[in-house]
């Protein structure tokens, strides 16, 4: 798999950090070796950046392929073992379409956790990516040029978006699959599994701004508008009480639980997105 000639930056505005310490916490630096442990077989987990006995299993396996001392920290020795993809950690070039590698795959993720995933975790800079990263610089208040450099760099480490008011839980269910990473793509809200024509309920007094359906893989959803660029999505419905337009008060029912659209079996997928960038329901939900 080649790489193109993207431009390195002038000034190294990162170090890579890969220490036993890492596995404490998440970081896309360890997205990017876990997308290129996977790619070479060497690890089957979900890409979560973390330094977990699953990922450090894998870079023992590459360890051992590669000749070289055997100890599970992924160090410099190690990154080069993965050959051209794991030559440059991130941010240590500017990404644009055409790129591939180590740092896409860490863009990727941390695009994703900002709310703007892009499909599969895989380290290559394709149409998808580049629409995330373009979302993203709007959202950020940059111009949206499709080449992260370091402003977007910057604005990436920034805090992520949060829902700023409390929501109720749209249906009485426990929680399933939750807001973040799952196998090598990225989960964008809450799965709440409930008996199929269960009551789903408005998580909080808005607007219907979509009520029908939709082709991308919700199914029938229900889109309400809350004010300070929040909207919540109720996907996968068998019915739809509401129409385009109506105004909803907080607990009204939206629709019933149901499996249409891209769902292996009965649940509600619940979504909040604040100016576009998707958000993580659960710390709001009362």
């Amino acid at each position: 798999m080649g790489l193109r000639p993207c431009i390195a930056l002038p000034v190294l505005i990162g170090v890579l950090i890969l220490s036993p310490a890492a596995g404490a916490g998440r970081t896309a630096n360890v997205a990017g070796l876990q997308v290129g442990l996977q790619a070479r077989g060497l690890y089957s987990g979900t890409i979560d950046g973390v330094l977990g006995p699953g990922t450090r299993r894998g870079v023992r396996l590459l360890q051992r392929r590669a000749g070289i001392s055997v100890d599970g920290v992924p160090g410099p020795r190690t990154r080069r073992a993965l050959g051209r993809y794991g030559r440059h950690h991130y941010p240590s070039r500017m990404l644009e379409s055409g790129c591939r590698g180590w740092d896409v795959a860490a863009l990727q993720f941390k695009l994703a956790w900002h709310g703007f995933p892009s499909g599969t975790l895989d380290g290559n800079f394709g149409p998808h990516t580049d629409a995330a990263l373009r979302r993203f610089q709007r959202f950020a208040g940059l111009g949206a040029d499709g080449v992260a450099g370091p402003a977007t760099f910057r604005a990436l480490r920034h805090g992520r978006p949060h829902v700023p008011f409390s929501l109720l839980r749209p249906v009485s269910a426990p929680v399933g699959d939750r807001f973040g990473p799952r196998g090598n793509r990225f989960h964008p809200g809450l799965d709440l599994p409930a008996p199929y024509g269960a009551r789903v309920r408005a998580a909080r007094t808005g607007r219907v701004v979509k009520a029908g359906w939709d082709s991308g893989g919700y199914g029938y959803l229900v889109i309400l508008r809350h004010g300070s660029g929040v909207r919540t999505f109720y996907a996968h419905l068998s019915h739809i009480s509401v129409h385009r337009g109506q105004r909803v008060a907080a607990a009204a029912r939206v629709g019933r639980v149901g499996a249409s659209g891209e769902a292996t079996g009965p649940h509600l997928h619940f979504e909040v997105r604040r100016r576009g960038a998707a958000v993580d329901p659960l710390p709001a939900l009362r």
